[in-house]
């Protein structure tokens, strides 16, 4: 799995670190401008986030001045304390992050999460191998908070937050990026932590992707997507909803 720990180009100016299923680590993303470097996600830990920015020093990349939240989930956000770049995210995102603070993160905490679903379990078990024993968790809050959508112009290139809902997580966004025709989904086409789907949230959301005329899609667990296998797994998706 060393191949999750390198950078890789998607575009002349997006570059991403793979997922990586071992921790549940999501994709991480960097869309850069002649002005400034937008980071997708902030990753699952600060160690994962550490990994990124050396990524992009390495590779002769500038280092992120803001950085998007796609959802409130552990793995997109606990390293965000690692990041220096400001924090963009819907009000639904810091409103669940506030609730995060003050809980503990000891194993007696987490492990009550068993017995509410098979999803729960399992970002037990995973923030156990991320972290280790010692679990020192300091949730970030976004200072920059959207209700519908948000936009910035990074010099050259545009990013478009939009959100979309959906069964995984009601407050999830997309991020478009129209000069490069990439569309990032985050974890909004995957079922709620139930492993469930609903035909009418899942059909408004498909709905809602069809507007945007891009060339690559990407699932923040899955290796990016052309057109062609997006229509195949949304259609899919249609099928069984």
């Amino acid at each position: 799995m060393e191949q999750c720990r390198h950078l890789r180009c998607l575009t002349d100016r997006i570059h991403f670190l793979p997922p990586d299923e071992r921790t549940d680590r999501p994709i991480l993303a960097a869309i850069s401008g002649t002005k400034q470097t937008l980071m997708l996600d902030t990753g699952n830990s600060p160690a994962h986030a550490e990994l990124f920015l050396k990524e992009l020093e390495r590779h002769g990349l500038s280092q992120p001045s803001v950085a998007v939240l796609t959802h409130w989930h552990w793995d997109h956000t606990f390293g965000g304390e690692r990041i220096g770049a400001k924090l963009v995210a819907h009000e639904k995102t810091k409103a669940v992050l506030e609730k995060l603070v003050p809980l503990a993160w000891t194993d007696e905490a987490i492990d009550q999460w068993k017995d509410k679903s098979s999803g729960f379990a399992f970002c037990a078990e995973m923030i156990k191998k991320e972290y280790g024993a010692e679990r020192n968790i300091s949730i970030r809050l976004p200072e920059i908070v959207f209700q519908e959508s948000w936009e910035a112009d990074l010099g050259g290139i545009r990013v478009v937050v939009e959100h979309v809902g959906g069964d995984h997580s009601s407050d999830s966004s997309v991020v478009f990026i129209p000069e490069e025709k990439v569309l990032f989904l985050g974890d909004c086409l995957y079922a709620d932590l139930y492993g469930r789907y609903t035909e009418a949230k899942t059909r408004a959301l498909l709905s809602k992707l069809e507007k945007y005329d891009a060339d690559w899609y990407v699932l923040s667990h899955e290796m990016p997507m052309s057109k062609a296998e997006y229509q195949g797994y949304a259609e899919l998706l249609g099928l069984v909803c």
